[in-house]
């Protein structure tokens, strides 16, 4: 019976749906993960670290587990997403380079690491804005071939709406489909239509919450994220993760052949035309962006994955004709990039779950995403979340994140950081603890009470346990009795009148 790449690709759909929904029950959440928890806790239109989608998505999931608060529902919106995202990139990549090519595609989205494990399964922004940002970019496809409908360019804007209104990167769509109409003579018709500036008026809706929000708080969003891209003098550092960094989250079997289609591309970009054309312009906004940043500042390895989303029909175009040539290898070195993914995604697990290999907790892999299930029962258990008149604060961001959680945030929980508590600076004001009696949480040798006597009345040890998994210590946590606060922490330079 000859190959079906559609019925192939539901098997792979079905199956990674299956390993990500056992993986989300089973896994504790990340730092991130357990502030973006917060998010649902205090809705609003749009937040200091990113645009609102991310609420929508982890609310809906728990939503459709009737309210239940657990990583695995939060997580929920999220699979399903990376599912609907695996079958757009089919269904585009199919539309213009054939079936075969479109089933090889989804399967290297689901053998990247970082989009198949964090994107994928995560309460992270990566997976609304990759589900967008596929969207958007088929219909623009669409759109840009057939400049004449209306319909299709509505589609995009649409698309491009909920990518901005994903994450701050959804602003790179634009400006990559600018690019390609400027360097592509034959594109230029599109702009003696109405649809591309219909489709850019129905995308700035996507910023529209954004926008509201920032407006409220001194533009706070902008400030924070345009910090993060300037710098004044070279970063060999940044450079550095800019190169090295996609091939750990991609892993070298996805950046590999995408750098190959994407240097051969472009040293023939001339002669290209059409779809891969656009696909390479798509491409180079991000890394190019990306890359320059990176000469000023250290980056986040993840910032530029965007730029290798639209080089997978290539890529799947290029497995596709290598599993002509020689069949028997390309399903070998399929099976390995499986077992590997499914390996370490298992050691992985383990590690967060049981410790299987005695790290310090400083240098463990899954420190961030282990032992604050641990915290919350015991706290429990010594009763302080029934204390009366009482909230919990941490000295970081991540901590109070982590915290909130592992309580189901049934107290308040806040940070006190003055110069870097995120969202927390914006979901109390300061004067709202005050009279209050603070728990101060301290997960760190480091983190010590007394810059913070100067606040409370009286500040003194209360007591100290282990933070553990798999029932072996994992973190020691010393709690303080912080008694009356006296006057309001300015943990954030914000007006919050």
């Amino acid at each position: 019976m000859p190959w079906n790449p559609r019925r192939s690709l539901l098997i792979l759909i079905g199956v990674t749906l299956l390993i990500r929904l056992c993986w989300a029950g089973a896994m504790e959440m990340g730092n991130d993960e357990a502030y973006h928890y917060l998010y649902t806790v205090y809705p609003d239109w749009s937040y200091f670290d990113h645009p609102p989608c991310l609420m929508w998505v982890a609310s809906a999931g728990k939503m459709l587990c009737g309210g239940w608060v657990h990583p695995f529902s939060l997580r929920l919106g999220f699979i399903l997403l990376f599912a609907g995202s695996t079958w757009i990139l089919f269904d585009w990549t199919a539309r213009w380079f054939g079936e075969s090519a479109g089933f090889f595609a989804a399967l290297a989205l689901n053998l990247a690491a970082y989009y198949s494990a964090a994107a994928g399964a995560f309460v992270l922004p990566d997976g609304p804005f990759l589900f967008f940002a596929l969207l958007t970019m088929r219909a623009l496809c669409e759109a840009l071939f057939k400049p004449e409908s209306t319909r299709n360019w509505i589609l995009v804007g649409l698309a491009c709406a909920g990518a901005m209104a994903s994450k701050y990167h959804g602003i790179l769509l634009p400006f990559g489909t600018v690019v390609y109409v400027a360097v592509t003579p034959s594109a230029w018709k599109v702009l003696k239509t109405r649809g591309p500036y219909l489709a850019a008026l129905l995308a700035l809706a996507g910023l529209a919450p954004v926008l509201a929000w920032n407006l409220q708080h001194d533009w706070a969003s902008f400030a924070f994220q345009g910090a993060r891209a300037v710098g004044a003098r070279f970063s060999p550092v940044g450079l550095a993760i800019m190169i090295f960094g996609p091939i750990g989250y991609l892993l070298p079997w996805i950046w590999v052949p995408s750098m190959m289609v994407l240097t051969n591309r472009l040293w023939n970009i001339r002669r290209l035309e059409g779809v891969e054309r656009f696909l390479i312009c798509m491409s180079i906004v991000p890394l190019g962006l990306f890359f320059c940043v990176s000469c000023l500042r250290p980056i986040l390895p993840h910032w530029p994955l965007i730029g290798f989303v639209s080089l997978l029909p290539m890529v799947g175009t290029l497995w596709s004709e290598n599993s002509k040539r020689n069949p028997v290898l390309v399903r070998r070195w399929i099976a390995f990039m499986s077992i590997f993914l499914l390996a370490t995604a298992g050691f992985f697990l383990a590690q967060a779950r049981f410790g299987v290999v005695d790290f310090p907790w400083q240098s463990d892999p899954a420190r961030e995403i282990s032992g604050w299930t641990s915290v919350g029962k015991e706290l429990d258990r010594i009763g302080l979340t029934d204390r009366a008149n009482t909230f919990l604060f941490t000295e970081h961001w991540y901590d109070s994140g982590q915290l909130a959680f592992s309580i189901r945030n049934r107290i308040p929980v806040t940070c006190y950081n003055a110069g870097d508590a995120r969202g927390f600076a914006y979901w109390s004001n300061p004067q709202d603890w005050v009279g209050k009696d603070g728990l101060f949480v301290s997960v760190d040798e480091t983190q010590q009470p007394e810059r913070f006597r100067r606040y409370f009345r009286e500040v003194e040890f209360l007591t100290s346990f282990d933070m553990t998994r798999g029932g072996k210590p994992f973190r020691p946590v010393h709690i303080y009795l912080c008694t009356d606060q006296i006057e309001p922490f300015p943990f954030a330079p914000v007006d919050h009148k």
